[in-house]
């Protein structure tokens, strides 16, 4: 497999070659988690509508819920407009954080802003 060459020459990476891959329910627009692609894992993503990430700490690539069934169904990929993150709609199974939260902002620490 290969990642779409016109696709591919959008992309801007990082040093290592990844692409931050910001991921949200389908139905909802809740931003689930973030995580980080490589060009094999865009085509698998594109290829196989399972969402497959790259892990920076395993050093390898790893489809989201193989270990655990919870599963992500992409629906759609969307580069932004200066192709450096990834915007991937997906049908979630399962909680989507590794902690068993529904997303990986579920959480009491917040930032708070105030006003001036």
């Amino acid at each position: 497999m290969s990642l779409d060459p016109a696709v591919a020459e959008r992309l801007k990476r990082t040093p290592d070659g990844l692409v931050c891959a910001v991921v949200v329910e389908h139905a909802t627009a809740e931003v689930l988690m973030v995580a980080w692609m490589d060009d094999e894992a865009l085509e698998r993503t594109l290829t196989t509508r399972q969402a497959t990430y790259y892990s920076r700490s395993r050093q390898r690539l790893w489809v989201k819920g193989e270990t655990s069934g919870h599963t992500q169904h992409v629906r759609e990929v969307r580069i932004d407009c200066d192709g450096d993150t990834l915007l991937v709609r997906v049908d979630q199974t399962g909680p989507a954080c590794h902690t068993g939260a529904r997303t990986c902002f579920d959480t009491a620490d917040r930032l708070l802003l105030t006003q001036d």
